[in-house]
């Protein structure tokens, strides 16, 4: 019969004290976990920025395809120094892997579409409403529970996308409703995430979504004038390709470090680089509406996340 390992007799006093966490080290863990979510957004909006820049003459479809393959290829690398990538699907993930991946693919298009029309920082705003949607859809769809407080901070962010939209005005037009699908898809793709079984490893969702991902730019481009890109549209692509792969790298590290109510409201600071970036590279600026949009969406995304980790904390 096999027992745990106790202590002997003549061991040290200190050998039967209880494990005490070192504060020092918590500190350190959530200092780096902030870095780290803060390098992803920086990453994720640095990828914005430069597709944005090379589809201003390079056909759209052509630019996913290509962008697409060099992130495949570079998952792949780092799949193979993780163990490699497991394709097998278990056959109750097939059906939710194949809404995912479709979740995934049309939000895509969809997103770079209205990000070659929009502001950076305009984007950018409506894409901070991500979190408050999930957790609204998670509320609806698993059951989790959800008090008022943190409904009215929802509802508070909402009415901050509206006065980024400005729908009825000159300010709303086809490409904000664009990305604000885009947005309500990655919601989409996000629930269903939650279904997968532990049987299917997170490598392999994240290769049949880059997979599909280049495959649709090689479906929908069919119309358009596909040409050679030159040598300073590769370089873009490819630093693109670089920068997305390391905000998905980036993005699950933050995960495994520190504390979740502390790393994650720095995922709001793809907002302030937005705004960098947008005025560095297109000369935008938001203006006041999208300021104040902005300020209560990420306010009220802040807050629901502090209020999830009390509520954790209590329990």
């Amino acid at each position: 019969m096999l027992t745990p390992d106790l202590p002997s007799a003549s061991a040290p006093a200190t050998a039967l004290r209880p494990h005490v966490p070192d504060p020092r080290q918590g500190r350190a863990d959530n200092l780096r976990g902030a870095a780290l979510m803060m390098l992803s957004m920086a990453a994720f909006i640095c990828n914005d920025t430069l597709m944005k820049a090379v589809t201003q003459s390079l056909p759209l479809y052509e630019s996913i395809a290509i962008r697409g393959g060099m992130v495949l290829l570079l998952m792949v690398l780092v799949a193979q120094g993780q163990g490699g990538v497991r394709l097998r699907v278990p056959r109750g993930d097939l059906w939710p892997l194949v809404l995912r991946t479709a979740a995934d693919i049309v939000s895509t298009v969809l997103y770079l579409l209205a990000l070659r029309r929009m502001a950076l920082a305009d984007i950018s705003a409506i894409m901070q409403a991500l979190p408050l949607a999930v957790t609204l859809a998670a509320a609806l769809f698993f059951r989790e529970r959800l008090g008022w407080r943190r409904l009215l901070a929802i509802g508070i962010g909402f009415v901050g996308v509206l006065l980024i939209l400005r729908p009825g005005t000159g300010a709303f037009d086809r490409w904000s409703a664009v990305a604000l699908a885009a947005m309500l898809l990655i919601v989409v793709r996000d629930m269903v995430t939650r279904t997968f079984s532990a049987r299917l490893a997170s490598s392999s969702i994240a290769f049949y979504a880059a997979l599909t991902v280049m495959l649709s730019g090689f479906v929908l481009g069919w119309a358009e004038n596909w040409r050679l890109p030159t040598l300073a549209e590769f370089a873009l692509l490819t630093a693109a390709a670089l920068f997305l792969t390391v905000g998905y790298i980036t993005a699950v590290a933050t995960m495994r470090v520190g504390e979740i109510s502390f790393v994650a409201p720095f995922r709001y600071s793809s907002l302030l680089w937005a705004i960098l970036l947008g005025l560095a590279v297109f000369g935008d600026w938001p203006d006041l509406w999208t300021w104040a949009g902005s300020a209560l969406v990420v306010g009220a995304g802040i807050y629901t996340i502090l209020r999830e980790g009390q509520l954790q904390r209590r329990s």
